[in-house]
This record gives C-alpha cells, sequence and structure tokens, in this order.
C-alpha cells in the first residue's frame, strides 16, 4: 500500500495559526486573570495553557513513532483525571510567563523533529497526519474551553479577539441582524420518513475514535425542529410557569432545578422587567430571535416536554444534518463536504455568542434543517456510548473512560467552536447539568412513515 505524503508545511502552518489563536485569546488578560480560578466549573487559564504545550509535548516528541495504545499519556499536574477542574487552582502551577516559555519551548522542538520525519512514513500515528491533527484539535478545543472560562469570569468586558470578530459587521461578507429587527419565529418542524442511514465514519485522519466506525442502521421516522429553540420560545417557557410545573420535569432534573434554584438560563436576569444577559463580560438585553444558549439538559428535556416533544437521539440529529436521501449517503458538513468556515456557519467566535437564523443561508442540510453547525451545542436524548465495533485510538482516555450513562451528546459546535473541530460526525459529551458550556437545542417528536 502507497502511504499518502505528510504535507508537512501545512502542517506547520495550521500548528502556527492554532498557537496564534491561544495567544491572542489571552494576550488582553492579566497575569491574575490567567492564573486564578474565575470558577470551581473550569480549571484556571494557566493550567489550559500548560496542558496544551504538554499534550503536545506527549504526542509528537514521546510518542510520535509509536501506535500510540501503549503511550504513558499526560503526567503531573496536568494529568486530567488525577486532578479534577475544582482542585486545580491548589496544584503548583507555574506563572503565565513560564507557561508561555514552555509552549514556545516544545514548539520549537517540534518544528525541529518535524525536519527528520519520513514524509511518507507508516507508523500508526503518522498515517493521514492523525497525530498532527489530534494536536491541532486538541489545542482547538482548549480554545473554547478558554472562552468559556470568560464567559464566567467577573469584571470588565473581555477585550480580546480583535478586529471585527466583536462587531456586528464581521468582514466575512456576512451582515449581522442589529437585536431591534421584526423576529418572526420559525416554529416549522421537518419531517424524515424513516429507513437505512449511516452514521459516523471509517476516516482515520481527522475523526476521533469515539466517531468511528461508519454504522449503519435504521432510523424510525420523526420529526426535528428547523431552527434551534429561540430566547423567545424559552422566555414564554419562563412565563408559563416552566420552571415552576413539576410535571415538566423528570426526577434527576427536578433535583437538579431545587439545588441550582434556576428560574432562568445562566447568565440571564431581570432588569425593569426587561430579560437581560451577561455575554463575555457585557451586559445585554436578551435578543428574541438568538438560539437560547447556555441551558442544561434538564432545562432543555423539560422544554421540550412541555411543547409535548422530546429531544432528539443523536442518530436522528446526525441524519437531520447530514443524511441526503438524493444521493444517499451522508454529507461532512450541512451544506456539502467542503470545510466548514465562519462564512458558512457562526463558528470561530467571529462574534461573542449565537447569531439569528438565517445569517447564513448557506448552513442548511440536504432535509432543510438551519443551522446545525455552529452557533451552539445542541443537547440530544442520547448518552455517551461505543458504537458497534469500538475500538480505542490512540489512548483509552480520550473516550472509552468517558461510556456510560453519566454523559449526555452534544452535537453541531458553537459560535465558540474553531472550524477545524466540527463536523457532522463530531460528538461532544458533558453532564446533564452542565450549562458554562455554550449549549442549546431543538426538539423532535415521533411521526408516521
Amino acid at each position: 500500500m502507497t502511504v499518502p505524503a505528510l504535507p508537512l508545511g501545512l502542517l506547520r502552518d495550521r500548528l502556527g495559526e492554532a498557537r496564534n489563536r491561544t495567544l491572542e485569546l489571552v494576550a488582553p488578560l492579566s497575569d491574575s486573570a490567567v492564573t486564578r480560578q474565575h470558577n470551581p466549573l473550569m480549571s484556571p487559564i494557566v493550567w489550559d495553557l500548560g496542558h496544551i504545550a504538554h499534550f503536545e509535548e506527549v504526542w509528537l516528541l514521546e510518542n510520535i513513532d509509536g501506535a500510540g495504545s501503549g503511550a504513558e499519556g499526560l503526567r503531573g499536574i496536568y494529568d486530567a483525571f488525577r486532578h479534577p477542574r475544582a482542585t486545580r487552582d491548589q496544584l503548583p502551577l507555574p506563572d503565565r510567563a513560564t507557561c508561555l516559555a514552555y509552549l514556545a519551548d516544545v514548539r520549537r522542538a517540534v518544528l525541529q523533529r518535524m525536519d527528520g520525519i519520513d514524509p511518507r512514513a507508516d507508523a500508526p500515528l503518522l498515517r493521514g497526519a492523525y497525530v498532527f491533527n489530534m494536536v491541532l484539535q486538541h489545542e482547538y478545543q482548549h480554545n473554547e474551553t478558554i472562552l468559556q472560562t470568560l464567559q464566567l469570569m467577573e469584571g470588565e468586558p473581555y477585550a480580546g479577539l480583535g478586529g471585527g470578530r466583536c462587531g456586528m459587521a464581521t468582514g466575512d461578507g456576512v451582515e449581522r441582524g442589529e437585536p431591534g429587527e421584526p423576529h418572526t419565529r420559525s416554529t416549522d418542524m421537518i419531517h424524515f420518513p424513516g429507513g437505512e442511514v449511516s452514521i459516523g465514519t471509517d476516516d482515520r485522519s481527522q475523526a476521533y475514535d469515539n466517531e468511528r466506525p461508519r454504522t449503519r442502521l435504521r432510523v424510525e421516522p420523526f420529526r426535528i425542529d428547523r431552527h434551534p429553540v429561540d430566547n423567545a420560545a424559552f422566555m414564554d417557557f419562563i412565563a408559563a410557569g416552566g420552571y415552576r410545573t413539576d410535571a415538566h420535569w423528570s426526577e434527576a432534573g427536578l433535583a437538579w432545578r431545587a439545588g441550582e434554584r434556576a428560574e432562568a438560563p445562566l447568565f440571564w436576569f431581570r432588569r425593569d422587567g426587561v430579560w437581560w444577559t451577561r455575554a463575555m463580560g457585557s451586559e445585554v438585553p436578551v435578543d428574541p430571535a438568538l438560539p437560547v444558549c447556555h441551558v442544561s439538559w434538564y432545562e432543555a428535556d423539560a422544554f421540550a416536554r412541555r411543547a409535548g416533544k422530546r429531544l432528539p437521539t443523536e442518530a436522528e440529529w446526525e441524519v437531520a444534518a447530514s443524511w441526503d436521501p438524493v444521493r444517499a449517503r451522508a454529507l461532512l458538513y450541512p451544506w456539502g463536504d467542503e470545510p466548514a468556515t465562519p462564512s458558512r456557519a457562526n463558528l470561530d467566535a467571529v462574534r461573542p455568542g449565537p447569531d439569528r437564523p438565517g445569517t447564513h443561508p448557506g448552513n442548511v442540510s440536504p432535509l432543510g434543517c438551519y443551522g446545525m453547525i455552529g452557533d451552539v451545542w445542541e443537547w440530544t436524548a442520547s448518552r455517551f456510548l461505543p458504537y458497534p465495533g469500538f475500538q480505542p485510538f490512540p489512548y483509552p482516555e480520550y473516550s472509552e473512560v468517558f461510556f456510560g450513562d453519566e454523559y449526555r451528546v452534544l452535537r453541531g459546535g458553537s459560535w465558540a467552536t474553531r472550524p477545524g473541530a466540527i463536523r457532522n460526525t463530531f460528538r461532544n459529551w458533558d453532564f446533564p447539568q452542565r450549562r458554562q458550556i455554550f449549549s442549546g437545542f431543538r426538539c423532535a417528536s415521533d411521526a408516521k412513515s
């Protein structure tokens, strides 16, 4: 078998771009903001920086020539399993300057190491540039994690991601709607008549192990919302007593609601009878047209129950996002197989939050669902479980140790997701009580064929 040559020049460029974004995110922050733990749900940002460097060191220096299955993995203070987020502020973390130097030293060694790599090497981790893509996606994902931390940070509005990213006009050719424009709510649902489909992928160059293998299955008829649930609909839920009506909530949801004393999405508050929200440190009125964000799985489930609907399974979600009934195959993205870009979807922190429906008219799946990539991660009904035939690669700690009933699957990415870290098959997961993540949802229901 002929092994395709590794595109080493392209990989160097991508590694450089990823690092530039990481440094850009933290550049406006004070040393205290980088080292302090802003919330027990998130690490001190300095831990994220060191973890990014250590992960790259482990995989692009220590294990790059190996099969990966026997890799020792992350160690010391950057071992996420030994040190939960809530306790990381107690670790002997280095200061900002030391972490930045660590990042630079590792990257310098990686680039030197790349000069000695045979472009046609057939080592398992090098095939299809898998290990490089894994390290890139890891840094991309920590970029979003840092933005989650910044959303929780109190004080002055975040002044990073300059240029046009935080304005209404972004320079990507897409004009943003003003919050005061009339909002026409969409309550349409898309019908899938049922049938044999495929989900997942056999790709071994970018896809994580939990996305594999491609699986054929029959999906029964269902309906799914054309758009994610918006703030207007969620305000109606609140006004109708959604948080006070026990019948809408599961037993676990009731316990969560009581413990959190939840009465609205995270970061919402009332001012003079109007709902406001805090977004990256700025306080703004809630725009009814935007997808609701920062809701837990329990809140999404309660909303769906009140509406006489339910959350989609992740198979239903993926069919709605990817299945092309004309070509009888799944697409890599809702719009086709071309890579995700900020002009195709609301990604990459181009603006500091979800966007209005229709802002990206090409972001429509073959079945007719809008915005399934970008804006908000969408909760599904599914627990995080392996596909039939799953094999861990390159290490069990990425996916396998999380399989079970504790976690619910989210799909589709958010406004803060980097384009290189999202696709229709990408599976995110989190505890159902989490809502510091940029999470929303759309509803589904059973249907006749």
